[in-house]
């Protein structure tokens, strides 16, 4: 149960991280109640993931998600360049995730 529940805590970062941009440096109050919240339910499932999965293991693959995902909406909502380096480099943090759960347990 450990590695969806790390997953799901991925797409909770990558609410946050989003988040952020459109609570504009938190002063909108709406985005911003929906950002700490993200935030937190993020904090939360990796608190219950790394219980049975490595801390290292479990924090790489959470960042991982969220990087990928938030660049990834950074290029379909706020016109962030989608250059072939860009994608590239992303796919290879997705190489990474993958190689993680591959070579892990729990």
């Amino acid at each position: 149960m450990s590695w969806p529940l790390l997953f799901v805590a991925g797409l909770f970062e990558i609410a946050w991280a989003i988040g952020l941009h459109y609570s504009d440096g938190l002063s909108r109050p709406i985005p911003t109640v929906g950002t700490a919240v993200a935030l937190l339910l993020s904090m939360v499932l990796l608190s219950r993931a790394i219980q049975s999965l490595p801390i290292g293991t479990a924090y790489a693959v959470w960042t991982g998600i969220g990087a990928v995902g938030t660049a990834t909406l950074g290029i379909a909502l706020l016109d962030e360049p989608a250059t072939v380096a860009r994608l590239g480099f992303m796919s290879l943090i997705v190489v990474g995730i993958v190689g993680l759960h591959l070579v892990s347990t729990g």
